[in-house]
């Protein structure tokens, strides 16, 4: 009798990308390493898949922008166009870009229908800064991110007391399919970033020099003064220290709708 061959059964791969232990052997690996070289390794060695950068265009985010420049100017960036950005920032984010020869800068903007059903004053910020968020940054986020492995933040931990204790590589729980997160900044001081954009005469954020340490849409960022932690002026009034892109957001309501009575403050 003739022998059967038996085909093999074709299977998907369902797991995570990556995984805890993928984070803590990446962190044990590079622990020591220079910034530039770790980046240098991760991204050539393609060992963290498909990476995009992901930036604010804000006080600090030359530092982050050109050490990836010199390794890939052409490494996808993610830039969250909300609408709702300072003119500063848009004219900041156009300089860097030419001024770096980043050729591969996304900007990704809110649904319209979203805007149109959640947002259609477009003062949903004034009452309610969780779902503004969820709705500007986190939703397109969330759906560009979907074709990658890998994201590189610009977070530093001296920013703020909820960035602490972060590592240099985290898995991103907002993603069930295991993005890792990379943080080359994490461990820089604001001496260290002032150093490196000295020596390489890079541009600062004008709005930096009137008071503004960190960056993000105008109806929402105010000026901080001396001493205070650098986003203090982030939300200023709320109980809200992360925008959702780090953290998972809270759902946004049901609807854009001013609430009975509000007189929003401007």
């Amino acid at each position: 009798m003739a022998d059967v061959q038996v085909r093999a059964v074709d299977r998907i791969d369902t797991g995570p990308r990556f995984t805890e232990a993928d984070a803590i052997r990446l962190n044990r690996m590079f622990r020591g390493t220079e910034t530039l070289e770790m980046l240098s390794s991760v991204l050539k060695s393609g060992a963290a898949g498909d990476v995009a950068v992901v930036s604010s265009f804000g006080a600090e985010s030359a530092v982050l922008l050109h050490l990836v420049s010199r390794i890939d100017p052409g490494i996808p960036v993610l830039f969250l166009e909300t609408g709702k950005h300072f003119p500063e920032t848009l004219a900041y984010r156009d300089e860097l870009i030419a001024r770096l020869g980043l050729t591969n800068v996304i900007n990704l903007t809110p649904d319209e229908a979203d805007l149109a059903k959640k947002d259609e004053s477009g003062l949903r910020w004034s009452y309610d800064p969780d779902g503004c968020c969820e709705i500007r940054k986190v939703k397109p986020l969330a759906k560009a991110l979907a074709g990658y492995d890998a994201t590189i933040t610009g977070r530093k931990a001296f920013q703020a007391a909820t960035r602490a204790n972060l590592p240099r590589f985290e898995i991103d729980v907002t993603d069930a399919q295991g993005r890792l997160k990379i943080n080359p900044l994490i461990d820089w001081t604001a001496e260290d970033l002032a150093a490196y954009i000295a020596e390489h005469d890079l541009p600062p954020h004008p709005l930096v020099a009137e008071g503004y340490p960190s960056i993000g849409c105008s109806p929402c960022t105010t000026k901080v003064a001396p001493g205070e932690d650098p986003r203090s002026g982030r939300w200023k009034g709320w109980d809200k220290t992360e925008c959702g892109i780090h953290v998972p957001g809270k759902p946004d309501a049901d609807d854009g709708e001013l609430p009975p009575g509000y007189d929003p403050v401007f």
